[in-house]
């Protein structure tokens, strides 16, 4: 391993940074398995690479706020300046249930580090490779993307859900024909996104395209392998399509629209949220809500692999579009 001194360490961010924003001593990390200790202003170090640590990453969910993820860091190449995600080894696993079948889900670097190689190049995805700290924990560092969540740019929109049916939603979901995709090509490889949501989608500001993040949840699976991605992008459907989730709560003031929904309209995964969305919006075409509805209580049958979802799809944007 490379020795930096405390001097090499200021001269490499001397092209990077300001003086006042250097710090006067650095504190060296090699062994991030405690990673609350890896903090803001140390330097860590992997293969020779020295990467200065800023803040902690943070990411909301079902709702709720924001909350700071401790193993995910932002950081400054020292080398090249570049800004980078350092996902440091985190084991977390838990129990998802969707229409009766139980998927137990785990965090798996592995995993995520085989598909930053099989996916090297492809434009729908994040891009970065993988790394062994000096305890053996596999370090992935990720290309830094600037860009907005897809679940913050259909809220950004302000416009009636009409409006945004007929003006928005025919991009939207050919962006989203792209996204299916490219979890097809992961399926082709045998491999899983693991956690398919519409935070982990991203605008890349710089090149207008979408990507995937996140990889690194893997699922143990009993009748299809690529159940659980499937039932993740039927919930982007289903969200993009909505202009956001649509929730039995929300209908309380519209008596007529919620006397008409039953159990079987609603999602499979989230029992509060409307599937069946041709109900509150008319103007849906049936060959799009024919696909929300594989996504709902009432549903006989689901989608066994993404080329069927693919198939349907094409067949309802040619009726959008």
């Amino acid at each position: 391993m490379a020795d930096f001194t405390q001097d090499d360490l200021r001269d490499l961010l001397s092209k990077w940074l300001t003086p006042e924003r250097i710090p006067k001593r650095f504190r060296i990390i090699t062994d991030t398995t405690d990673f609350y200790r890896v903090d803001y202003d140390d330097v860590a170090i992997f293969k020779d690479r020295p990467y200065l640590i800023r803040n902690v990453e943070k990411e909301g969910r079902f709702g709720i706020d924001e909350q700071p993820k401790f193993w995910v860091k932002r950081a400054i190449d020292m080398i090249t300046g570049e800004t980078k995600i350092i996902k440091l080894v985190f084991w977390e696993r838990f129990t998802a249930k969707v229409g009766g079948i139980s998927f137990e889900c785990f965090r798996s670097p592995k995993k995520e580090a085989r598909i930053l190689d099989i996916v090297r190049g492809h434009p729908n995805f994040m891009h970065g490779f993988s790394v062994e700290d000096s305890a053996g924990n596999l370090i992935r560092i990720i290309d830094y993307i600037k860009g907005k969540t897809l679940s913050d740019l259909v809220f950004s929109i302000k416009k009636s859900h009409e409006e945004y049916f007929y003006e928005d939603i025919p991009l939207l979901l050919k962006s989203y024909i792209e996204l299916i995709d490219a979890v097809r090509f992961l399926h082709k490889h045998g491999e899983k996104h693991g956690d398919i949501r519409r935070d982990h989608i991203l605008k890349d500001t710089n090149t207008g395209e979408y990507k995937w993040i996140d990889f690194d949840f893997n699922y143990y699976h009993r009748e299809n392998k690529f159940g659980y991605d499937l039932f993740g992008l039927g919930n982007i459907l289903i969200f993009i399509t909505g202009k956001g989730d649509l929730t039995i709560q929300e209908l309380t003031n519209r008596p007529d629209i919620l006397n008409s929904i039953d159990e079987n309209d609603m999602n499979i995964v989230f029992h509060n949220r409307v599937a069946n969305l041709k109900k509150i919006y008319p103007y849906i075409p049936d060959e799009l809500n024919y696909i929300l509805m594989h996504f709902s209580n009432g549903a006989e049958v689901f989608y066994e692999s993404t080329d069927e979802l693919l198939s349907d799809m094409e067949k309802a944007i040619n009726k959008i579009c």
